[in-house]
């Protein structure tokens, strides 16, 4: 202003104020420009409201209200409407996105959207045959989403571009960014201080829709990190060790804010890292404070312009001093050692050190079978050089992995980086197999060899979920999730009993030598390498580009509305199922080789809660069928109540529908006639999804009353032509003997959460509102 004022060099200063209000999102959309002044502006309305200072997860929530000076805000309690940035999807939650935006008879996406293909590509044999595979089998698909990306204005990253993660990490992400994506670890993003959240696809339509999101205002839990990383300690190990304190439910309904002096000892890869697995403990998303890794880091992806752009807004970027969190953990980072968490559940944490002597205690394999790194949550640069430091160390001394060892890099300008660098190479050399960029084992698209189903095995992996069957389908794999570094060393050793910060190896030659702490540079010190070009643009106008969906499909299958509310009560619903314990949306609707069902409603519905246990006879995917008496599973007995016109519920036990975002695991349950899902407690990303599709998720107001109702009841759910936010439902048990009882479910509906269920669905109250 100065420099204007004096009329000194006016015409280099001009450009860059003019420049200020014109940064591109992403290179892909020169026309989408970033809106620092907006998220200021509503930043200031809220501040002088609360009359409080206000921690960085409130800065860029309440930054993105649709209507800061009159929304209601208190944490824990109130819905915001908020309006998100953009919208990332994934190939395999992509098609029931699409399919619904295509129902809703809308033109055009209104905030920029994309759609990544990663979950469709199979492990098998190495990167590019897998790749070649997957195109050839998934070509419909692929088709389908290239289509309808071209005709409704959405970006296409084609198959072998990468993981989302990695991809909007490397474009999209930025800090101050509200972005949405339907895949749970979207918090990567959390990396570049933006606040990026995971949900189903039908959210993901409202935001493609110029809709307000609504999302129950966070509580924010900080996590002040003191101290530095150094030796064999990662960030991974920061993200293990919280899930170790907070559980996998101890983030629900919380933002995690990281703080302190100790965040700038962290690569942004490495925040990425932290805030990808917050998905394991519930949390609504993870984010860092912008800093000087993140500058750096947007400068070496070509970002320099947002970088300087967040520094003239830093303030907006970072808490306020003296802000309040709901709860404060503190982890001194000096003094963090290297984790291992597993096997069948992400926060059951363990140092590396201690490991052995508790799996031969529990009866755990402690031979390794298998080491897999890389995956959304860990295939940085920095990752792959750490790890191939110490396999580096390894080739030295003539020795190659005992274990089998794979490698998925997060995105072709990775696998381009790494190829380049001689990483990839050298994770070769060590015996390694490098997969193709795509998600692969991590989501269980493994086609795994070495053993049978049913085998006792121990595989360890740099991945972020390691719940019961999911890396390969097999109950009996003990899976255990760690860093990518520690499982190269594991993976050499061969057994979980190696400790890389004491123990020894033996050479070739026979001589004793102990691996040394890995170092890596964090980014190239080349630029990046692109790689292959894989992304489709979407053209100006798509009017006129068709979208096939064939009629005999087995892969695609346009959707039917649900049927409305018929106003009355829910009378004498049977119970298809009571659940034992951890239900995951794994449980509900496996992944694996039903991912190729994702875009069609009907085929995939025959895997509905097939991992669940019954209670009845603590068997999975066996239920008694209430009208014939019979044993059969759980999709056979529901498509029989439906075809009887019987309704049906499910009851289900703590955090019921913990893990992936699938929204499937709702589609399901309602296409095949169910209305009520009553558990103990719901996952945040779950329970809104059985909203939107028209579902009653109800949790008992005394947890108590779970043993109350038996597989054989029939359930009544009264008052709903009083249905309101905040009163509870009366539900009537009534058992074979005749004999009746009554207990009190909860909720956490809002008034337009109501109109949902009323409609039929979300999309079906969207039409309403567009045909008024």
């Amino acid at each position: 202003q100065h420099a204007l004022n004096s009329g000194i060099r006016r015409y280099h200063v001009a450009p860059v104020l003019c420049q200020r209000a014109k940064v591109a999102m992403s290179h892909f959309e020169p026309n989408e420009h970033i809106n620092y002044e907006k998220l200021e502006k509503n930043i200031n309305i809220v501040r002088k409201r609360l009359d409080r200072p206000l921690t960085l997860s409130e800065k860029i929530v309440y930054g993105h209200l649709d209507d800061p000076a009159k929304q209601e805000i208190e944490r824990g309690k109130t819905y915001l409407r908020l309006r998100p940035d953009r919208v990332a999807m994934q190939d395999a939650t992509a098609q029931m996105a699409m399919l619904q935006f295509i129902s809703s008879g809308l033109p055009k996406v209104a905030v920029p959207s994309t759609i990544h293909c990663d979950h469709l590509i199979e492990a098998q044999s190495g990167g590019e045959k897998d790749l070649r595979r997957a195109k050839d089998i998934n070509q419909e698909v692929y088709n389908f989403l290239a289509t309808a990306g071209a005709k409704y204005g959405v970006g296409f990253w084609k198959p072998g571009s990468g993981i989302i993660h990695q991809i909007i990490l490397e474009n999209y992400s930025y800090p101050g960014v509200m972005l949405i994506g339907t895949d749970s670890h979207t918090p990567n993003g959390g990396g570049l201080g933006g606040i990026c959240i995971g949900v189903g696809g039908a959210d993901a339509v409202d935001v493609m829709a110029g809709i307000p999101w609504e999302l129950k205002c966070p509580k924010v839990i900080g996590v002040k990190l003191t101290g530095k990383l150094s030796g064999w300690s990662s960030p991974k190990d920061v993200i293990l060790k919280v899930a170790g304190i907070l559980t996998v439910k101890g983030g629900t309904g919380a933002i995690i804010e990281y703080h302190g002096p100790g965040v700038d000892s962290i690569s942004c890869t490495g925040m990425a890292t932290i805030c990808n697995m917050g998905a394991e403990i519930g949390a609504t998303t993870s984010v860092f404070p912008y800093n000087a890794r993140m500058k750096k880091y947007l400068g070496k992806t070509g970002r320099a312009d947002i970088a300087a752009l967040a520094d003239e807004f830093q303030q907006h970027l970072v808490p306020d001093s003296g802000c309040q969190y709901d709860q404060v953990i503190e982890i001194n980072l000096s003094e963090l050692k290297p984790h291992i968490n597993g096997p069948f559940t992400p926060d059951l944490a363990h140092p590396v050190s201690d490991i052995g002597a508790v799996a031969e205690k529990e009866g755990w394999p402690v031979d390794i079978r298998v080491g897999l790194i890389g995956s959304c949550t860990n295939s940085s640069y920095e990752d792959m050089g750490r790890s191939a430091a110490v396999a580096k160390q390894a080739l030295a001394h003539g020795l190659k992995c005992k274990s089998m060892f794979t490698i998925t890099p997060g995105s072709e300008q990775i696998r381009a980086t790494i190829e380049r660098d001689g990483y990839a190479q050298i994770l070769r050399d060590v015996g390694g197999l490098v997969l193709a960029n795509a998600c692969g084992p991590c989501i269980g698209q493994w086609d795994r060899k070495d053993i049978k189903k049913g085998e006792k095995n121990t595989i360890v992996t740099s991945y972020n979920r390691n719940f019961t069957g999911r890396n390969d389908a097999n109950p009996e794999t003990h899976a255990f999730v760690t860093s990518p570094e520690i499982v190269t060393a594991l993976s050499i050793a061969g057994t979980l009993k190696f400790n890389p910060e004491t123990d020894y190896l033996t050479a070739a030659d026979g001589k004793k030598f102990k691996l040394e702490a890995p170092d890596a540079d964090e980014l190239p010190k080349l630029e990046f390498d692109p790689g292959q070009d894989t992304y489709q643009y979407p053209p100006k106008d798509g009017s006129g580009q068709h979208v096939d969906v064939s009629p005999t499909s087995q892969r695609l299958q346009l959707l039917e509305p649900f049927d409305k509310w018929d106003g009355k009560d829910l009378e004498d619903m049977l119970i298809l199922i009571k659940v034992k314990g951890k239900c995951t949306t794994d449980h509900i609707s496996a992944a694996g080789p039903w991912l190729k069902f994702r875009g069609h409603l009907d085929n995939i519905s025959n895997n509905l809660l097939i991992g669940a246990i019954n209670t009845e006879n603590g068997k999975a995917n066996s239920v008694r069928n209430a009208l014939t008496q019979e044993f059969g599973p759980v999709p056979d007995t529901a498509r029989y109540y439906k075809k009887m016109g019987v309704k049906w519920a499910v009851i289900g036990d703590e955090n019921y529908g913990e893990g992936s975002s699938r929204e499937h695991a709702a589609l399901e349950p309602r296409h095949l006639g169910g209305r009520v899902i009553i558990t103990k407690s719901f996952a945040r990303i779950h329970e809104t999804n059985l909203k939107k599709q028209g579902l009653l998720p109800l949790t008992f107001a005394d947890p108590a009353d779970y043993n109350k109702i038996h597989p054989v009841d029939k359930l009544s759910i009264v008052g709903l032509a009083d249905f309101a936010p905040g009163k509870p439902l009366k539900c009537i048990i009534k058992h074979p003997n005749g004999s009746q009882e009554t207990i009190m479910l909860n909720h956490t509906f809002n008034e337009s959460q109501i109109e949902w269920f009323q409609a039929g669905s979300a999309l079906n109250r969207m039409k309403e509102l567009q045909q008024k």
